[in-house]
């Protein structure tokens, strides 16, 4: 620079660094995230940290509770088992809603078994039924659905929860929890004179058969766990010895209805001469009578099956995680095409696994049952060591470590926990496992965006910094003063990009890989798109600049001006997508677009033509010849975009 005034080169100077910085990249890519929120909003997915739009995207496992996510949460005791009894409850006599059938009745007065089952699971229970505001012959159940299913199927069969707590207030408790899997309630027994419902008379009758009891305690829990503090099995009115051959009865019938999908419940009951005298009530569940078992229905939500077919097509591994029985959640992940193989992990499988057996074992299972919040860290742990970026839902207070441990953590917007809402990244507003799905598929949407935001970005600034680096080796003088290049990166890092950013879908892309974790954002194409395509456009403009200037014409720099600005707003039709023609997709499926492109053009007529604006940008009005040259010559930049992508398509069909 030799020779040359200190105001040329500061000018120069100034002009190198505004052609350089991409002033817009970080206001657009927030509000592009922003806006991916909205939308994920209207699909019912609260995202609560930003950064976590764009992670979704970039998603391979995806582990989901059962209930409620991937099934309706809507459970229906449909079966009743004791020894030696069965009752199917879909029959039309026990589905009406409520009304209680004379043959119910007589069923339960007759075979006090299952009155005694269906009477334990209703004291043993914190469901209430209430009546409907405006349809008082109506009821419906109020808190935990498998417990809201158990009083139902009871109300339809006659034992009605006010009138049995009535009868058998409860006096003591001992909470549920996910290392003993049982609950644990204690009642005391009506005086003999008591008024009983009718379905009670015959089991009441039974309780002073079992000597000089004083309180009833009923316990509730997976089968196994009841059998493994069972001394004795109820049948037929009196108790037996729970010998080998019961155990495997029983175990047989558990396996059964949990081959069916049904989630099962068993009871058993303790008959207690002294009230339990310790605060933690730990004597209360040994030496149990097992009652029996009631097993509920959870029909998988509809949408689910599409949603886990498309997460394959994707590349996407969804995983289910439950605390239900193995062949229950078998028979659910087959009816939904989760399950690869037969192989399924029990919690009491996984704590026995080192940290190393787990990471090794993790690829080849699909279902995790009986686990424990504990278990969820750990498989989340071992994905993330296999290099998978991991999404996991929970509702729970201990699901919380999961949440955060997981690259998304999802909460349950229903019937997750505060806990587990804080914990985690986004909120499923309909615990359903579609909405994840398309959330996922909306974060792929939004990081190829951002992608071609940036790409469309560095291009436009890199054929600035071409066509200033070079000019002066050629003698001349600037051709873009600082404020031109402002302005043209007003309009197109502003109006162009953010239209960009709302950019729909590509085609097929939920049938592609996730992009891997360690990818750059300059990956597939994206850098050698700004190279070449930015050496393009400033040799194109340099081109210009020279003639003109060369010839001596006063609107030169205009001429330079005009055409980066209408090669910006071409890129920013042709950079929609990566491999699809823009004659193939169309100006109109990008409106906002579309508006930005007659609004620019409009701006920089207006800076070209109205003469208080010529006067501040330093611009001449440009002949109708040379508007077209410049027009012709943007084109001519969107063209060579358009033969790339062509090129690209072409070698992809190809290789298949």
């Amino acid at each position: 620079m030799s020779g040359e005034q200190l105001s040329l080169m500061f000018l120069t100077a100034v002009s190198l660094a505004v052609a350089a910085v991409p002033e817009g990249l970080p206001a657009v890519v927030t509000i592009t995230l922003a806006l991916g929120a909205q939308r994920m909003l209207k699909q019912h997915a609260l995202i609560r940290k930003l950064p976590a739009v764009e992670t979704l995207g970039s998603v391979t496992v995806i582990c989901s509770d059962k209930t409620g996510t991937l099934t309706e949460n809507r459970m229906t005791a449909t079966f009743l088992a004791a020894a030696g009894h069965r009752v199917n409850l879909t029959t039309s006599q026990h589905r009406d809603a409520l009304n209680v059938h004379t043959d119910s009745l007589s069923l339960l007065s007759e075979q006090s078994t299952l009155a005694w089952l269906l009477m334990g699971a209703v004291l043993c229970n914190d469901a209430l039924l209430e009546t409907h505001p405006e349809l008082p012959q109506q009821f419906h159940a109020v808190g935990d659905p498998t417990e809201g299913a158990l009083i139902i199927a009871a109300a339809r069969l006659g034992l009605w929860k006010p009138n049995v707590e009535q009868a058998l207030p409860r006096i003591a408790e001992k909470p549920f929890d996910a290392t003993r899997k049982r609950m644990t309630t204690v009642h005391t027994l009506p005086p003999v004179t008591a008024p009983l419902p009718e379905a009670l008379k015959l089991v009441v009758s039974e309780f002073f058969e079992l000597g000089d009891a004083t309180c009833l305690a009923f316990t509730k829990g997976s089968v196994a766990s009841l059998l493994d503090v069972s001394a004795q099995v109820w049948v037929n009115g009196k108790a037996e010895p729970l010998d080998e051959n019961w155990q495997q009865k029983i175990s047989e019938d558990n396996d059964q209805l949990a081959r069916n999908g049904m989630r099962v419940l068993g009871i058993a009951f303790r008959p207690l001469t002294l009230f339990p005298i310790d605060a933690d009530l730990q004597g209360l569940e040994r030496n149990l009578v097992f009652i029996g078992m009631i097993g509920m229905i959870d029909p998988v939500r509809a949408e689910v099956k599409d949603a886990v077919l498309m997460c394959q097509e994707a590349g996407i591994r969804p995983v289910m995680i439950t605390g239900d029985h193995p062949l229950t959640a078998q028979a659910i992940a087959r009816e939904l095409g989760i399950v690869p193989n037969d192989h399924i992990l029990t919690g009491q499988e996984l704590s026995r696994l080192s940290k190393q057996d787990l990471t090794e074992q993790v690829e080849a299972v699909s279902v995790y049952a009986r686990v424990s919040p504990q278990n969820k860290l750990d498989i989340v742990q071992a994905l993330q060591e296999r290099g998978h970026i991991v999404a996991m839902t929970g509702d729970g207070v201990n699901d919380a470590p999961a949440l955060k441990q997981a690259d998304i953590g999802i909460a349950m917007g229903i019937t997750g926990t505060d806990v587990a809402k804080e914990a985690a990244d986004m909120v499923l507003l309909d615990d359903n496992f579609a909405t994840i799905v398309a959330a996922t598929r909306e974060g792929r949407v939004i990081y190829d965006n951002i992608r071609k935001f940036i790409k469309y970005t560095l291009t436009g600034n890199a054929g600035e910094l071409w066509v200033i680096l070079l000019a002066p080796l050629f003698g001349m003088p600037l051709p873009l003063i600082p404020l031109q290049i402002l302005w043209v990166n007003l309009l197109a890092d502003g109006l162009l990009a953010l239209a960009l950013s709302v950019e729909p879908s590509e085609r097929k892309i939920m049938r592609r890989p996730p992009r891997h974790p360690d990818e750059s954002v300059f990956g597939r194409g994206v850098g050698r798109g700004i190279v070449w395509i930015g050496l393009l456009l400033g040799l194109v403009l340099l081109a210009v600049a020279y003639h003109y200037w060369f010839t001596g014409q006063a609107n030169w720099q205009t001429m330079v001006f005009t055409t980066l600005a209408l090669s910006r707003v071409g890129m920013a039709e042709a950079m929609r997508s990566d491999r699809d023609s823009l004659f193939q997709i169309g100006l109109l499926s990008n409106k906002p677009l579309l508006g930005a492109v007659v609004l620019t053009f409009g701006l920089q007529m207006a800076v070209i033509y109205i003469p208080v604006l010529q006067s501040v940008f330093q611009t001449t009005a440009l002949s109708a010849i040379d508007l077209l040259i410049s027009l012709s010559l943007s084109i001519a930049i969107l063209m060579a975009i358009e033969v790339e992508k062509w090129l690209i398509r072409r070698k992809s069909r190809k290789s298949r």
